[in-house]
């Protein structure tokens, strides 16, 4: 198995140390950063060389969210968060700008380990799904991959109208009154799993499961935060969402006007 190579950034060198230690003898690659410039420098010395990142919130010299604001200007790569900030707010920002998780000090080695394992894999299925075309030796004879049997062309998008909101599912793509909605991956792997599941009802645990692909912890901020900033992108009054609606003490469902 190829070598999984992990940006550590942490200013606290016992606790880098020891991270980087019980990582490096579970087989990954550590390059550890001592603050937030050092980081960054890093991360685009390597140009995806690094599999996952590990940020800490409080650095020297570049904060946190700003570090993690310059690594997703130029990458999807996987970043933890590890902070022993537990507030609301804090998850909110770091998730907001594109954290994949957040693990809150003190934490246990394997805790960290199964969080890693975890994102570095969903990572893999993602690209994975993103760059599949089908099998040639599946298709009728003569019929390019990736092409429709009937015209021999490229399919149509499937495109789905939510009020306002254009939908291109197989583009990732979305239109609000015309104009671009920049929404991030997983913000719109849980459009896309409501949008083709109208009229289903989506527990938490099965959203967390359907988009992150593994097991729920049972944490509800990750699905809050990111279900908030969803409907601040896509609703036209996110106080009172119309396009997915909360079943309170169930989860959630499509609106009952585009089911």
């Amino acid at each position: 198995m190829t070598e999984r190579h992990i940006l550590l950034v942490e200013d606290d060198e016992a606790i880098s140390g020891m991270v980087s230690s019980y990582l490096s003898k579970e087989g990954y690659a550590v390059t550890p950063a001592y603050d937030g410039e050092a980081a960054v420098e890093a991360f685009r010395r390597e140009r995806g060389g690094f599999d996952l990142v590990l940020l800490d919130l409080m650095l020297p010299k570049l904060g946190g969210a700003e570090v993690l604001r310059l690594i997703r200007a130029e990458s999807l790569v996987p970043v933890l968060i590890l902070s022993a900030k537990d507030g609301e707010l804090d998850k909110a920002l770091s998730l907001g700008f594109g954290a994949d998780d957040y693990i809150t000090k003190p934490f246990s080695m394997i805790e960290l380990t199964a969080r890693v394992q975890a994102a570095i894999r969903r990572a893999g299925y993602a690209a994975a799904s993103a760059t599949a075309v089908p099998d040639a030796s599946a298709l009728p004879e003569g019929q390019p991959a990736g092409t429709s049997a009937d015209s021999g062309t490229q399919p149509e998008p499937r495109l789905l109208s939510l009020g306002s909101l254009t939908v291109d599912l197989d583009n990732y793509s979305a239109v609000k009154n015309g104009e671009p909605v920049r929404l991030t991956a997983k913000e719109f792997q849980i459009l896309k799993l409501f949008a083709e599941h109208p009229g289903r009802v989506f527990t938490k645990a099965q959203v967390y499961a359907a988009v992150w692909q593994d097991a729920y912890y049972g944490d509800e901020n990750v699905i809050n935060v990111h279900m908030r900033r969803l409907r601040e992108k896509i609703e036209e009054d996110p106080s009172k969402p119309e396009i997915i609606k909360t079943l309170w003490g169930i989860g959630y469902r499509l609106g009952e006007s585009f089911a």
